[in-house]
């Protein structure tokens, strides 16, 4: 369902400028990831990524607005969003660097694949329980050594006119922390302030497909309505995600959904 209206298309030239100098950009990004990262302390890591990827955005002239507060840097929270978009990703980290738990699809993306990884990012096989409590394991331990994790509880991505189901399985970490959950609802407008596909992910999409339309969009906004943090202790993990799902869909203005998560019914739905 394609959202905005007709509007004058960027010019070609501008938009194979604007797609080579990202090609570069994403390419230093590989470098420095692989070859500069390992010699640098952690904190100084997420400033490195905080600054590539606000350049990424002006690069693609995406201009990233914060509704609310956020909250991450407080530590022991669990940032939860919709996806829609391989530019999410970019669009968090230049607000707030995290450490996304993805799934393992992701890190088979071209060029972005490698770059998440290379920033920390922790895969997980959606369909193999076992892998689950793997990586469950892994982001316990990175939240108590002070690192802010993220994931989009859909399990897929949509074109940002639905919201689908959120899974609890990967909450149980934030649980056990004591920590605090905040839902982020993610919106994409065009330059007259209607919402916006081009940056959509989905389905048979390819990312070449998606990367060409947000290149050629004018420009793009992206608005970032950071939702109050929810409490995760002693809290049902499926409870937790129908809230922060709530908390999102309230913030989208969408119908809020008469299904529970993590029914059996959506666990086979998150392994298709």
């Amino acid at each position: 369902m394609r959202t905005e209206p007709v509007s004058r298309p960027t010019l070609l030239p501008l938009r194979v400028y604007r797609a080579a100098r990202t090609i570069v950009h994403l390419l230093e990004g590989l470098a420095t990831t692989t070859l500069v990262f390992p010699l640098l302390a952690p904190a100084r890591r997420r400033r490195v990524v905080r600054r590539w990827c606000v350049r990424l955005l002006r690069m693609l002239n995406v201009d990233a607005r914060v509704q609310g507060r956020l909250v991450a840097h407080e530590g022991n929270v669990l940032l939860v969003a919709n996806h829609i978009s391989w530019l999410d990703i970019f669009v968090l980290n230049a607000q707030q660097p995290v450490r996304f738990i993805a799934k393992a699809e992701v890190a088979r993306w071209p060029v972005v694949g490698w770059l998440v990884r290379g920033v920390g990012t922790l895969f997980v096989e959606r369909t193999r329980q076992r892998d689950i409590h793997r990586v469950n394991a892994a982001v316990a331990d990175a939240l108590a050594s002070g690192d802010v994790l993220a994931v989009f509880p859909e399990g897929t991505t949509t074109d940002g006119t639905e919201l689908l189901p959120f899974h609890g399985s990967l909450l149980q970490p934030i649980i056990e922390a004591k920590g605090h959950v905040q839902p982020v609802a993610l919106r994409y407008r065009g330059p007259s302030g209607e919402l916006s596909v081009a940056p959509a992910y989905v389905g048979d999409d390819s990312f070449i497909a998606s990367f060409w339309r947000v290149t050629g969009a004018r420009s793009l906004v992206v608005e970032l309505l950071a939702q109050p943090p929810l409490a995760a202790h002693a809290r049902h993990r499926r409870e937790l995600a129908r809230s922060a799902e709530t908390a999102i869909r309230a913030a989208l203005g969408l119908q809020v959904a008469a299904t529970e998560p993590d029914t059996a019914a959506d666990r086979r739905a998150v392994s298709q």
